[in-house]
C-alpha cells in the first residue's frame, strides 16, 4: 500500500458520504465539523470546551467561532468549570439536543440510504472490512472512555439485549434460561407498547458494536420511572460504561418530569449496586427469593429525582 492508495480511498470515501457538501446532504445549516461537536456534546462524557479542541484535533480559534455560533442560536450554554475556573463547561440546550437529534436521525437516513444498495449477503464483509481499518489504524491503542457512545436501539439491538443479558448472566453467575425469558418478555413489552416521550432505551457502542444497554420505562407507582436491564459487556468494562447509561437514565427521568426512579436488583451483582450507590439510589428492601436456578437476595433501590444534586 502506498500514500496515494490511502489519498484515493480518502477522496472516494468523502465523496460517496458527502463530507464536501455536508449541510445540503442533511439538510441543515451546519458543516461537518459543526455537526461533529454537537455530536461530541451530545455523546461525549467530557465537555470541557479544551477538552472538545484535543478530542477533535481543532483549532482553538475555529472551535471557538462554532461555539460562538451555537450560543448565538441557543444550542449550547457555557459556563466555568467547577474544577478549574479557567476551564469553560458547554451543555447542550433543550433547543441543542433537540438539533443534535434531528442531525443523527438525518445521518441515519444518509448512512441507511447507502447501506441499501450493498446486497445482504456483502454487509458482514463491508462490516468487517471497516473495523479492520480501525484497528490496524488506531496503532494497537486501548480503548478509551471517550470512544464509547450512547445511542438509540437500531434493528436488532432489542434483540441483542435479550441475547447478551441471558449469555452473560448465565456466564458469571450460573443463572438459567428463566433470566433469558424474563429479560424477552421486559424487552418485548417495551417494543410492542410504549411511549417515546417517557420511555427509552440506550445501547452503548464501542469500535462499531454494542458494549452495553440500559432501559428507563414507567412504574406502576405515580411518577415513578424504573431502571431496567443496566448491562456492561467484560470486553468494555473499565470504561465507565455503566456510570454513563444510569446517569442517561437519571437525567432524562428527572427531565420529564419524573420524581422517583427505582430499580430491582440482586445483592450478587456486586458492581451495579456500586455504581447505583454512587449516583445516589438508596436501598429500600431487600428479599430472598429462588429464581434463575439459585437462591438469591432480591433488593429495591429508589432514588429522589429532585432531593438534590447527585454525583
Amino acid at each position: 500500500m502506498t500514500v496515494q492508495d490511502i489519498r484515493t480511498f480518502n477522496r472516494f470515501y468523502t465523496n460517496v458520504i458527502g463530507a464536501l457538501d455536508y449541510s445540503r446532504q442533511l439538510y441543515a445549516p451546519y458543516t461537518l465539523t459543526e455537526s461533529r461537536v454537537l455530536y461530541e456534546l451530545a455523546h461525549s462524557p467530557r465537555t470541557d470546551a479544551a477538552d472538545l479542541r484535543t478530542e477533535l484535533s481543532l483549532d482553538a480559534g475555529y472551535l471557538s467561532r462554532i461555539l460562538n455560533k451555537f450560543e448565538e442560536s441557543g444550542l449550547i450554554e457555557r459556563t466555568a468549570s467547577t474544577e478549574d475556573p479557567r476551564r469553560r463547561h458547554v451543555t447542550l440546550t433543550g433547543r441543542g439536543r433537540e438539533t443534535a437529534a434531528l442531525l443523527a436521525e438525518r445521518a441515519n437516513e444518509s448512512v441507511g440510504a447507502l447501506l441499501a444498495t450493498v446486497p445482504p449477503d456483502d454487509r458482514p464483509r463491508l462490516s468487517e472490512a471497516m473495523r479492520t481499518v480501525r484497528e490496524l489504524l488506531s496503532d494497537g491503542r486501548p480503548p478509551r472512555r471517550e470512544d464509547v457512545i450512547l445511542r438509540e436501539p437500531g434493528p436488532g439491538d432489542l434483540g441483542w439485549i435479550v441475547a447478551r443479558n441471558a449469555a452473560v448472566y448465565s456466564a458469571e453467575y450460573g443463572w438459567n434460561a428463566d433470566y433469558e425469558g424474563l429479560v424477552a418478555r421486559i424487552v418485548a413489552d417495551f417494543a410492542e407498547d410504549h411511549d417515546p416521550h417517557l420511555e427509552r432505551v440506550w445501547i452503548a457502542e464501542l469500535d462499531g458494536r454494542p458494549v452495553g444497554c440500559v432501559m428507563c420505562v414507567r412504574d406502576e407507582a405515580p411518577a415513578t420511572a424504573r431502571l431496567r436491564l443496566l448491562l456492561v459487556e467484560p470486553e468494555a468494562r473499565g470504561l465507565g460504561v455503566g456510570d454513563r447509561l444510569t446517569r442517561a437514565v437519571i437525567d432524562f427521568a428527572r427531565g420529564v418530569g419524573y420524581r422517583d426512579l427505582v430499580l430491582w436488583t440482586n445483592d450478587v451483582l456486586a458492581a451495579a449496586r456500586r455504581i447505583y450507590q454512587r449516583h445516589g439510589f438508596v436501598l429500600v428492601a431487600e428479599k430472598p427469593h429462588r429464581s434463575f436456578g439459585k437462591d438469591l437476595n432480591g433488593q429495591d433501590w429508589r432514588l429522589d429525582l429532585h432531593g438534590g444534586a447527585q454525583e
